[in-house]
């Protein structure tokens, strides 16, 4: 049996994941969103020091986590002696963005003796290399918001506030947040014509100093067909930071629409 399992959430990546490594075992946490179907191996967040036991019984000794990762739901009155040792540390990090506990997961899982590896470690085709993926070529004025789309995340990146951001004509029209990309570019559909003077381009980059393993950002057919519905002109991804899921559909999705996509080094 595999030595990897997939910590699975929700979104395609897990399933992804888990067709090239069938054998892997699935790790999903009750109460979190997951579009896994079974075999699986559920445990309670609360009930951390369970998981490890099960893992090493397994031979577990790689760990991936996968998916929109969602904060599961935590019960104080169901925490095991393990978890009770960690609540300090957890109560903080909880108070702080995602990244801040993401960190403290891989820290746990690695003081237990699991690697994290990332998702496009096992996977690299998965992401993006400079160049345009598909559709027409972005206009000079294009390739302009998406500069100042790039700018607004770098600068926002000390902050852990989102990975993307809607730029038309040099204004800012959105930035993604805690509610995601779909809420994000649903907010951008639903401005006012007068509000925007261009098309408008999405823009999508890791947050400086961002640890890959566990959260690098991802595109995929549903983000083409939200950034159409938006009206935006293209999408430009940072490249070899971002990855492309379900490749083939998403570059068919963006020619159909006829909105670019390109990955750029940021």
């Amino acid at each position: 049996m595999s030595d990897l399992a997939i910590l699975a959430f929700s979104g395609s990546l897990p399933q992804i994941l888990r067709a090239a490594h069938p054998d892997a075992h699935v790790v999903v946490f009750q109460g979190a969103a997951h579009d896994m179907a079974a075999p699986l191996l559920e445990h309670r967040f609360e009930k951390l020091g369970a998981l490890f036991d099960d893992l090493r019984e397994r031979g577990v000794r790689r760990m991936v986590m996968a998916g929109g990762i969602a904060r599961p739901p935590l019960d104080p009155t169901q925490l095991d002696p393990f978890m009770l040792s960690l609540a300090p540390r957890i109560m903080a990090a909880m108070q702080g963005g995602d990244d801040a506990l993401l960190r403290l997961v891989i820290d746990v899982f690695e003081d237990q003796g699991f690697t994290v590896i990332g998702a496009h470690e096992l996977l690299p085709d998965l992401v993006a290399k400079a160049g345009l993926l598909a559709g027409p070529e972005p206009s000079d004025a294009d390739m302009k918001d998406a500069a100042r789309g790039f700018d607004i995340l770098d600068a926002l990146s000390p902050l852990d506030v989102g990975q993307g951001a809607v730029v038309a004509a040099g204004l800012c029209l959105g930035i993604e947040t805690i509610q995601g990309t779909d809420f994000l570019l649903d907010c951008v559909a639903r401005t006012p014509a007068h509000l925007r003077r261009a098309n408008g381009v999405q823009v999508k980059a890791a947050k400086r100093g961002q640890d890959l393993r566990v959260d690098m950002p991802a595109i995929g057919p549903a983000t083409i067909a939200a950034a159409a519905r938006a009206g935006l002109g293209g999408i430009v991804i940072e490249a070899g930071r971002v990855m492309v899921l379900d490749r083939a559909a998403t570059v068919q999705a963006a020619e159909d629409a006829g909105i670019f996509l390109m990955a750029r080094d940021a």
